[in-house]
């Protein structure tokens, strides 16, 4: 018998080339499961790396790490201490000076010495009660003084009774501030029309007249005294309007 073969096949023809090139091969399904694996085992890779890299970001980050086999120490709270009572400071005492007499001295002169003893609290007023005041100091001289001389506190105020130089000292000192007239009208003859005002209420009305007859105007009224009043002393004040006479104190009186 003949041996028969199988009938013969032309080899196959390769695929013709498309419009974009050759035809790409394409790959095994196990080819793209060994791709994937590889690829997601290098990014766990990757990311173990990067997190093994990173510093604790809790609340006790940046603390230094306790030693191996060590425990913290604690630092004991200080015991409270009571502050020593302290003793109250002793009241300072107010210094005091000896205080000379100052009679017959210029004003001007007088303030400064007193001032060098350490006396500051200082005033002056006209001795003759006419109200004048002290402007310059070196036309005045000093006639009386309040305290009296000796040992005082610094801090005492010391208060001139003064004249002009030209003037004599009167017996008695007329004082700072006259005594107000109260309800009843007071005697005003041979006072200053200015120690009179003073004397009676502010709100009293007041005409003043020139007693010589030379009808003046009374412009400085501590250089003018007066020589008759009305209402007369002793009349019961309530408000009535007061009448003035009055002439330079080196006049007499018409």
């Amino acid at each position: 018998m003949s041996q028969q073969y199988p009938p013969h096949q032309p080899p196959p023809h390769p695929a013709a080339p498309g419009p974009y090139g050759p035809p790409r091969k394409r790959f095994s399904t196990g080819a793209v499961i060994a791709v994937v694996v590889g690829g997601v085992f290098v990014l766990l890779v990757a990311l173990g790396l990067a997190v093994g890299d990173e510093t604790p970001t809790d609340d006790k980050a940046g603390r230094p790490p306790a030693a191996a086999g060590s425990t913290a120490a604690k630092t004991p709270a200080p015991e409270p201490t009571t502050a020593a009572p302290t003793s109250a400071a002793p009241e300072k005492k107010a210094e005091s000076g000896t205080l000379p007499s100052f009679v017959g001295m210029g004003l001007q002169s007088a303030q400064d010495k007193a001032q060098e003893l350490g006396f500051h609290h200082l005033a002056s007023h006209d001795a003759l009660g006419r109200g004048r005041n002290q402007v310059s100091d070196r036309n005045w001289k000093v006639c009386s003084q309040t305290p009296a001389p000796g040992r005082h506190p610094s801090d005492t105020k010391v208060d001139f009774g003064t004249v002009k130089l030209e003037e004599d000292c009167p017996a008695t000192d007329a004082g700072a501030v006259p005594e107000s007239a109260g309800s009843t009208m007071p005697d005003l003859k041979g006072k200053s029309v200015k120690v009179a005002r003073q004397t009676l209420d502010s709100s009293t009305s007041f005409t003043i007249e020139d007693a010589s007859g030379a009808d003046r105007f009374i412009l400085v009224e501590s250089n003018w005294k007066i020589c008759s009043q009305e209402p007369a002393a002793g009349t019961a004040l309530n408000g009535q309007p007061v009448t003035l006479r009055a002439v330079k104190f080196e006049e007499s009186c018409a």
